[in-house]
């Protein structure tokens, strides 16, 4: 008889176990995060403007959306992994941005080259040595890729203006809630 009652129970449990199983399955996944820009699409040539062709480069803008619950900051690394510094595996810094307030969802056209943003965003060396922004300059007839690299985390990080990327990256370890990526090409013609 305990055998036909635990049967019985099973039976009865079954319905309720499945509708669990239909209602969890039919929640719709977490929207990624996305980074977007009205300067340039993913994978498209980033314009001139944005680039070491002119003399005077700006930043350009950047959106993004489907950020995860927690987020209290992101951090921005902008690089060239087309190329090996002093062949390492070191690569070409463009932009760094940490800090920035878990309220944003864009950063304008020419954000200001200054170490730190009213907002609290702090922006360190660039390869170039200098804050903000460094534009795309690839010399040559091949095309480099410029990585646009958003991170929202789950904290603030407690570094400094005068922090590297490897810096950066290390704080950053365990604190990721959601990555987005934009890629821009460019390159100057061979002089």
């Amino acid at each position: 008889m305990p055998a036909f009652r635990s049967l019985l129970l099973a039976a009865a449990l079954l319905p309720l176990s499945s509708g669990l199983l239909l209602a969890q399955q039919a929640a719709p996944p977490p929207t990624p995060m996305g980074l977007t820009s009205s300067s340039f699409t993913d994978g498209g040539i980033i314009p001139d403007k944005y680039t070491q062709a002119t003399t005077a480069p700006v930043s350009p803008a950047l959106a993004w959306t489907g950020v995860p619950a927690g987020t209290q900051s992101f951090a921005l690394i902008v690089d060239d992994p087309d190329t090996a510094l002093q062949r390492t595996t070191n690569e070409v810094l463009h932009w760094a941005a940490f800090n920035i307030p878990a309220t944003a969802t864009s950063l304008p056209e020419s954000v200001p080259n200054e170490a730190t943003l009213p907002d609290g965003t702090i922006q360190p060396l660039n390869t170039g040595k200098k804050n903000g922004f460094m534009g795309p300059g690839a010399r040559g007839n091949v095309y480099h890729h410029y990585t646009f690299q958003l991170y929202a985390l789950d904290t603030k990080l407690s570094l400094g203006p005068d922090t590297t990327r490897a810096q950066i990256m290390a704080a950053m370890d365990g604190h990721v809630l959601a990555k987005a990526v934009l890629v821009g090409r460019f390159h100057r013609p061979a002089m």
